[in-house]
């Protein structure tokens, strides 16, 4: 069996079960990473070389020596495939493949794995509900903006990952407040309208152009709540016969579907208004879900998406048919919480449903799984009673310092 040179591209901690199964299949594995992740526990054992690009700020490398560095490793390597880790990697894993015409997400399609702004108007071009949106480009754009759509609104970064930089606004002083502050970083941003509802994730498998796997999941405390209030992250899978699975399924097929992705994993939000019952599109990504998420879908699917991903992968490559495992149907619940302590003593966590205790410094996080949903939300609301009470640590959002 020939043997494939993959290149993983990671600015964070995370993907060893990627790069373990790719080598197991018989591949070899460049990692390039930021040089502050040196120390980490990667998968050593599957990793044949290692390159450290330095960070010019947390995520952000410089991208022109990235394409220098590459070049330099293209003379003495065939590189048959560059795959992102990580959300703040799609974007340079698009531009290497792009330069060096390397098969795969191109930077014309990233965008609406990546920007905000471009996943919302490629949504709503397409018929999928999207919230109410505007660019912060113009200043009489965003005053008709306001003056159609009452506040509250979100200011949103358009590249970040997960909740990080979001900022909820009441009025329009607020508004071109903040808007000021970004100074010269204001074309990063967008505005939405501010939708309560409940929050869910899908996370999918995709092989030519086929959803193969689906899971889907409410959040219990959205993650924009975690990060700007503090507190507790939960979230459960929904049943694969449930109203709520159904209508994501469909959801998450037409968003990846218009989206044009190919091939791979992603991770999808939507969110039900309160107001109508109706749902919305929030924001996808071309990778595997962050926050220990594929632990849950494992526990309630069998199915370990980071392997699964690096299947498919193999069969790309190697131009072979993929076929997933049939899931498993199980409920799980997962709990992640900061807290004051090094390591918690899981002690008083312990019954029957765990599956797994994740050990990350300074956090409690918790794996559950029942055939039943009820005891599930039942272990995830005493668990949280009990971080709450005894363990939790709150460290306010930061602020973006302005220029």
């Amino acid at each position: 069996m020939e043997e494939k040179t993959i290149v993983c591209i990671s600015c964070y901690y995370k993907g060893y079960d990627f790069m373990d199964e790719m080598k197991k299949l018989g591949n070899k594995i460049i990692l390039i990473t930021s040089e502050n992740l040196k120390e980490k526990n990667w998968p050593w054992e599957a990793i044949d070389e290692v390159f450290y690009m330095p960070e010019m700020k947390p995520s952000v490398w410089n991208l022109d020596h990235l394409v220098q560095g590459f070049s330099h490793l293209m003379k003495t390597r065939k590189i048959d495939a560059v795959i992102a880790l990580d959300d703040y990697d799609v974007e340079k894993a698009a531009l290497i493949r792009e330069t060096f015409r390397i098969p795969g997400m191109g930077q014309t399609t990233h965008r609406y794995f990546r920007d905000k702004l471009a996943m919302r108007q490629k949504a709503k071009d397409s018929g999928i509900n999207v919230p109410e949106f505007t660019a912060v480009f113009n200043n009489k754009e965003v005053e008709n903006f306001t003056d159609k759509i009452p506040a509250p609104w979100v200011l949103k970064p358009r590249s970040e990952a997960s909740a990080s930089g979001i900022k909820k606004l009441k009025n329009k002083e607020e508004l071109w407040e903040a808007l000021e502050n970004l100074g010269e970083e204001r074309h990063l941003f967008l505005l939405e309208s501010f939708k309560p509802g409940d929050v869910y994730h899908v996370d999918s498998l995709t092989f030519n152009k086929e959803i193969v796997f689906t899971s889907a999941s409410k959040y219990l405390a959205p993650p924009m709540q975690v990060s700007h209030e503090g507190g507790v992250f939960r979230t459960k899978t929904l049943g694969r016969y449930s109203e709520e699975f159904k209508a994501l399924d469909a959801a998450n097929a037409k968003v990846l579907l218009n989206f044009g992705l190919l091939n791979g994993a992603t991770h999808t939000e939507f969110i039900r208004g309160k107001e109508d019952g109706k749902w919305y599109f929030l924001e996808t990504s071309s990778r595997v879900g962050g926050a220990h998420i594929p632990d849950l879908v494992e526990a309630s699917s069998n199915i370990n998406i980071w392997r699964e991903w690096a299947r498919i992968e193999d069969a790309l490559l190697r131009s072979k048919n993929y076929e997933v495992s049939k899931p498993t149907g199980y409920y799980s619940g997962l709990i992640v919480a900061l807290i004051k302590d090094k390591n918690p003593d899981y002690e008083q966590f312990q019954c029957d449903e765990v599956v797994k205790f994740i050990p990350i410094d300074y956090h409690v996080g918790i794996v559950y799984k029942s055939k039943d949903s009820d005891t599930i939300v039942e272990r995830l609301d005493r668990a949280a009673e009990k971080i709450h009470a005894q363990l939790l640590n709150i460290i306010p959002p930061q602020e973006k310092p302005t220029s």
